[in-house]
């Protein structure tokens, strides 16, 4: 369950940190990144121990922690394409996020309002209010240097939750919402094709 104190957890903070490491460990050649959650946060500020801090490092992978944002730079393409600067480059960023109000709409519009604020980004992903949605606004680009003016889309991604509804959600009064599963969870698909980059979110 989901609650607000870490020590009235159905499970205790090592017992936790050991479960997901657990079920992390089959995938943990894809993990490209991980960030710190709100309960992370809370438990950081009140026994001094960030948790996926502590999962990252039992993985080896602490190198790849970041607390608040992690940004990544992905190229698509063969060696030969990069050395002819062929290649197709995305940008990503990726929080746990905070806020964004009981109704889907004041989620998509703070979650699109911190987009804004990374240049070249296409494609933000953001937890947190564990509502699953993505919106693809864009961004007027000036390109002094070539004299071009362009529109910039980007992807903003609203994962969902794995944990069932109760607990802590309740007692804020969240609202429920459906969850992912290893059947159903998010997927960011990155494609190029004849130099046009495209993102794909599946479900």
């Amino acid at each position: 369950s989901s609650v607000s104190n870490i020590f009235d957890e159905t499970l205790r903070p090592r017992e936790q940190k050991d479960r997901l490491v657990k079920m992390l460990k089959p995938i943990k050649d894809k993990i490209l990144c991980a960030v710190s959650g709100n309960h992370d946060r809370r438990s950081l500020k009140d026994a001094d121990d960030d948790p996926m801090y502590d999962i990252m490092c039992k993985l080896d992978l602490e190198d790849l922690y970041r607390q608040n944002v992690a940004f990544l730079k992905l190229q698509l393409g063969s060696i030969h394409q990069f050395k002819n600067k062929t290649n197709n480059t995305y940008t990503i960023a990726v929080t746990h996020g905070a806020g964004g109000g009981v109704l889907s709409g004041s989620t998509i519009n703070r979650n699109e309002r911190f987009a804004y604020a990374i240049d070249n980004l296409d494609c933000l992903v953001v937890g947190h209010t564990h509502k699953g949605m993505v919106s693809k606004p864009a961004k007027i680009v000036i390109d002094p240097r070539n004299d071009v003016v362009q529109i910039k889309p980007f992807t903003v991604v609203s994962t969902q939750s794995w944990l069932s509804y109760g607990g802590y959600a309740t007692q804020k009064m969240l609202l429920p919402a459906a969850n992912a599963s290893a059947d159903n969870g998010q997927k960011v698909i990155l494609s190029a094709r004849r130099g046009k980059k495209n993102i794909k979110i599946e479900w």
